[in-house]
């Protein structure tokens, strides 16, 4: 609970403006003046720094693009065989612990692969201060819904029982994902409304209508894609979210199926203004993704609703 101090100066009762002069020498200009400075600062209203969750300084569009954040990262392996519900994978994370708790992150690869061809973003994201879990799926042939449950688990199993549970923040978690691992993104943000942030790259689903979700949404996908066509895919997924929900669109030019398997700037970029804008309630990303991003060499389109609510 935040307390709030005060200072009261009595107005002198039956006294004459000599009494009065002689109270205030006594009381002294120093005193006046941290009185003073102490109601000007309650009278100030709250700003971004006072938000608990901020972390790192001030973003710029040098350091958003950074192949590597702020904080130092380590990373710890977790076997599957030390888990349920998972196939287990790798933790990222800072590896100070000046800051406090982090928000979390888990990812799944997607049909066929391992978490190898989405680990490029556990050191990428963990630098710019969050937990990063990349999860390997019970089998690679694993369908989106069960992924969906996979990622879910994986972030229980980050918040319950890892070796950095402490570190973690288990009120501000998010998923992503890619192919199928992206439409799991979307089945895990539909099961688990508490969720902060969602991003499904290249996105896959036979389900294309998702209005039950609530979790702000970032859906990626790429003009070259022929396995999971945005126009089958990511723009119908984007389409049904609510309209009231903050969502955005992100369709990356020049790009295939597979883009979101190697480093790539545009997507890192965007995820972590997402990310830090709706796990971290990080206002100061919002610079980023308001006003929209205008097409560019990297970007064949970009949609959203501005200015975000949440």
């Amino acid at each position: 609970m935040q307390q709030h101090s005060s200072v009261s100066v009595s107005a002198p009762q039956r006294r004459g403006p000599g009494r009065l002069r002689t109270r205030l020498t006594r009381w002294g200009l120093a005193g006046l003046l941290a009185a003073g400075s102490l109601l000007t600062s309650q009278a100030l209203p709250a700003g971004a720094a006072d938000n608990p969750y901020e972390r790192g300084p001030a973003p710029t569009e040098s350091s958003i693009e950074a192949s590597r954040g702020p904080y130092a990262v380590s990373q710890t392996t977790v076997s599957s065989l030390s888990v349920t519900g998972f196939g287990g994978g790798t933790i990222y994370y800072p590896t100070s612990t000046a800051d406090g708790t982090f928000g979390a992150i888990a990812i799944s690869p997607g049909y066929t692969a391992y978490q190898s061809s989405i680990a490029w973003l556990g050191p990428r994201l963990a630098s710019q201060g969050f937990v990063v879990f990349t999860i390997d799926t019970n089998t690679t042939l694993d369908q989106p819904d069960s992924r969906g449950r996979q990622l879910l688990a994986a972030l229980d199993y980050l918040t319950q029982r890892s070796a950095v549970r402490s570190r973690i923040d288990s009120s501000r978690l998010g998923v992503m994902g890619h192919s199928m691992g992206g439409g799991g993104t979307l089945e895990a943000a539909k099961s688990r409304p508490s969720l902060q942030a969602a991003i499904p790259l290249t996105g896959w689903n036979l389900d294309k209508t998702w209005p039950e979700i609530s979790t702000p949404t970032l859906v990626v996908g790429a003009d070259g894609d022929t396995i999971a066509p945005v126009a089958t895919h990511s723009e119908p997924f984007y389409e049904s979210l609510p309209g009231s929900l903050d969502k955005a669109y992100l369709e990356l030019n020049g790009a295939t199926h597979f883009t979101p398997n190697t480093s790539n700037t545009t997507i890192a970029k965007y995820s972590i203004s997402w990310l830090k804008r709706f796990i971290d309630n990080d206002t100061r990303y919002e610079q980023f993704l308001c006003p929209l991003p205008r097409p560019s060499l990297t970007i064949e389109e970009y949609r959203g609703n501005c200015p975000h609510t949440s």
